[in-house]
């Protein structure tokens, strides 16, 4: 077989330069957002640098926006906002640091006992006539590279979670110039959170790679079996991160708009409103934060899927170096192919009016796609030889470069499908949210039956999207096939991410502008702003969902592979049962994340009642509410509240390998996946729907929304309702169960050794 073109030296100053580039260039959008000031200014004070300074200045002054105390009360707020999320984030931290320590012992423990502890050399797993590395030296190395996972999926959410309350008020005092100025500082942030995560992965991930080649040497298989730890930490913290800032998040809303838009009729983040700083904390734990580390969480495991089946295919056994990290090759030409994309944001194009927002954004996703494409080509033709053999269930499976290129390119353009579709549903531009908004006239009644409709039905072309590449990525290249599929999916993650981080940073700045009582068309230009990262937000759902689904395929098949279950029939009783209660499992996720949400909401309800009930002066806003009560509230129930279902979800796996042995835990890993991703997208969408349909009816830009309004109105208040229902659904439940399903393969994987040994204890029993 022909070698690559690229040489191994090539790969090894390819990767972390690409990473480094990342990295310098999220600091540069900080610097560059960072000379936005809080704090009064004279000219040139508060732009970005340049001939506009004093242009914008005069522009300030004639429309008498440059006060003092708006810029001091913008910066007040945003020091709440930060705080509460900080103080929260360690908390649960705290929670999840006893939790990472516990499940670190547990994975050296089962898996030294695989060979009993013994440091002897063993036969290798898939080539008995070789010794490889004692059981032990895996036990270690998956220890070390779980807890390096999940420190660098904690670091990404924190730092997102940073940038974020970093730049929400430098947000709202830009869109006092213009709605282009605050789209371009909510963007740049985005992208500093967007860089910065898919860089730290990369490079994270290669100097563990190179670091554990010293002691494994030629026994790859060993390494990246030892590797795969890194995606268990990612997305086990990610779990934490997503459930606890999900339901933190939901309880806050649904008490801040229950009480205040419903019963009170008071504007959403009015600083009336008790439950207001806590909802503006919400937004950063859980869309950023958790949505951080979930993709950070995405991107680990569809790495390490593709390593580990590489290790044993012709890459693996013959120890070509750069083929073998193809992976990380894609990662790396999709930071340089995502900083192009978005200087088209940032440089090329400027936003002048409210409607080209949207465009521009879904620009950035279009622009992504096409020139990964290209850059996907160029890798498959530089990094791989003309042909090379897959592991295909214990086979070797003759596999040529350009059908590796289909695979990945596959999985990419299903990604963009996937995003447009979804953007289709949820966008308040197109009929299905006008269908659901118009089934406001009747009440709350039609518009929930309308809105679950449309989630349901907006599972078919995502779904066909997932299957034509699952399909198309098998035949070619078997399971590696699926993984690189993945991985295309992921690979133009930064963008990804700068689009998803800039919906939250919109929706805070709108929250500022509100509270520090700045003028009505500034709450708009933030509205329009937040209106667009909502459908993105949705569209950043549906690629974590979709790519969850091709992630937990691409395990699910190395696990079986290292588990050695030669097939998983469906007609046995073992894997029947498993099949049964995997598929009920995201139900009973969704139930627990669902009434968490229900029960921390009742109790922010009654406070937010209470202080409007007793404290005098609150309505006529003489007198301030008590922002800490509801802050505090937030916090402790979804500490608590986070338990159950992480422990549902992290102990399944355990105890089914442990007493019904690997065949009927691989029938619930595929039950799991198989409803998992229906109910994710079915309620991800719902809820995005019911957001767009109440903003539509607020904004009334048409004659349709104008006819079913104003604020306040009995179809306002139906709407209001429906976006209420669907908040735990878009925000809690839908993308928690995209971490469910790859957590329990990622995990069955990493136990695989274990279970494969000492499992099945029932039914060796009976």
């Amino acid at each position: 077989m022909a070698a690559s073109i690229l040489s191994d030296l090539g790969t090894e100053i390819l990767i972390p330069i690409c990473a480094v580039i990342g990295i310098a260039f999220s600091l540069l959008q900080w610097v560059i957002v960072s000379n936005v000031k809080l704090s009064p200014g004279s000219p040139g004070n508060n732009g970005a640098g340049g001939k506009n300074d004093y242009a914008d200045y005069l522009i300030e002054e004639e429309e008498g926006l440059n006060e003092h105390n708006i810029v001091i009360k913008c910066a007040e707020i945003q020091s709440a906002i930060s705080e509460g999320a900080t103080s929260f984030l360690f908390t649960e931290y705290q929670y999840v640091g006893i939790f990472m320590v516990a499940f670190a012992i547990l994975i050296f423990v089962f898996l030294g006992s695989v060979e009993g502890f013994s440091t002897k050399s063993q036969p290798c797993t898939y080539d008995q006539s070789k010794m490889c590395k004692p059981a032990l030296a895996t036990a270690a190395f998956s220890t070390i590279s779980f807890l390096l996972g999940a420190v660098t999926s904690i670091v990404s959410g924190f730092l997102g979670m940073k940038i974020a309350t970093y730049a929400n008020a430098r947000t709202t005092l830009e869109a006092r110039k213009g709605v282009g100025k605050a789209f371009i500082t909510a963007f740049r942030s985005g992208a500093v959170m967007g860089f910065l995560l898919a860089a730290n992965g990369l490079l994270v991930l290669y100097i563990a790679i190179n670091l554990f080649k010293i002691y494994y040497g030629d026994d790859w298989g060993g390494l990246f079996e030892a590797i795969t730890g890194y995606g268990l930490g990612g997305s086990s913290m990610a779990l934490f991160g997503r459930v606890g800032g999900g339901i933190y998040t939901k309880a806050a809303d649904v008490g801040a708009d229950l009480v205040g838009k419903v019963e009170r009729n008071i504007p959403e983040d009015d600083p009336r409103n008790p439950a207001v700083i806590a909802d503006n904390v919400g937004d950063n734990v859980g869309d950023i934060a958790g949505m951080g580390s979930d993709l950070f969480g995405s991107y680990a495991e569809s790495s390490c899927a593709a390593l580990v089946v590489a290790s044993i295919s012709s890459f693996g056994i013959n120890h070509e170096f750069t083929p073998m990290l193809y992976p990380l090759i894609i990662s790396s030409v999709g930071i340089i192919v995502c900083l192009i994309t978005t200087l088209f944001a940032t440089e090329f194009f400027e936003i002048k009016a409210v409607k080209e927002i949207e465009p521009s954004l879904k620009r950035q996703l279009i622009i992504s796609t096409v020139l990964m494409t290209i850059g996907i080509a160029v890798v498959s033709w530089i990094a791989l030889p003309s042909s090379f053999t897959i592991f295909n269930f214990g086979e070797q499976k003759a596999v040529r470069n350009w059908q590796l290129f289909l695979c990945v390119a596959v999985g990419l353009w299903s990604g963009l499908i996937i995003g447009f579709v979804t953007e289709y549903y949820t966008s308040n531009a197109y009929s299905p949210v006008h269908d659901v908004a118009d089934s406001c006239r009747t009440g709350a009644a039609t518009n929930v039956i309308f809105g679950l409709a449309l989630g349901y039905k907006s599972c078919i072309i995502p779904i066909f999207a997932i299957a034509v590449s699952i399909f198309v990525s098998f035949s070619f290249a078997a399971m590696y096939g699926i993984a690189v599929a993945a991985l295309g999916m992921l690979s133009t993650i930064a963008t990804g991410l700068a689009i998803d981080a800039y919906g939250p940073i919109s929706d805070n700045a709108g929250g500022i502008a509100e509270m520090a009582g700045m003028s009505h068309r500034i709450r708009e230009r933030t509205d329009a702003l937040d209106a667009a990262g909502n459908t993105t937000a949705a569209i950043g759902k549906g690629f974590a969902i979709g790519s969850a689904a091709l992630v937990s395929l691409a395990l699910f098949g190395a696990f079986v592979s290292r588990a050695d279950v030669s097939t998983v029939d469906v007609l046995t009783p073992k894997v029947f049962i498993g099949l049964l209660v995997g598929a009920m499992l995201p139900y009973w996720f969704s139930a627990m994340t669902m009434k968490s949400v229900g029960s921390a909401a009742l109790k922010m309800v009654e406070e937010v009642r209470r202080q409007f009930n007793t404290i005098p002066g609150l309505m006529e806003g003489t007198a301030k509410p008590d922002y800490a009560t509801c802050v505090k509230i937030s916090t402790d129930a979804s500490i608590k509240e986070m338990i159950p279902p992480g422990a549902l979800v992290m102990l399944t796996p355990l105890v089914v390998g442990i007493f019904f042995g690997v065949e009927t835990l691989s029938g619930v890993l595929a039950g799991s996946l198989v409803s998992g991703v229906q109910i994710a997208i079915s309620a991800s969408n719902t809820g995005g729907a019911w957001d767009n349909a109440k903003k539509y009816i607020e904004a009334g830009a048409s004659e349709h929304a104008r006819a079913l309004g104003p604020k306040g109105s009995d179809p306002h208040k139906a709407a209001v309702i429906g976006d209420t229902i669907g908040d735990p659904l878009k925000d809690t439940s839908g993308p928690s169960l995209n971490i469910l399903i790859k957590l329990m393969a990622v995990e069955s994987l990493v136990f695989a050794p274990f279970f494969a040994t000492h499992g099945g204890l029932l039914f060796k029993v009976f």
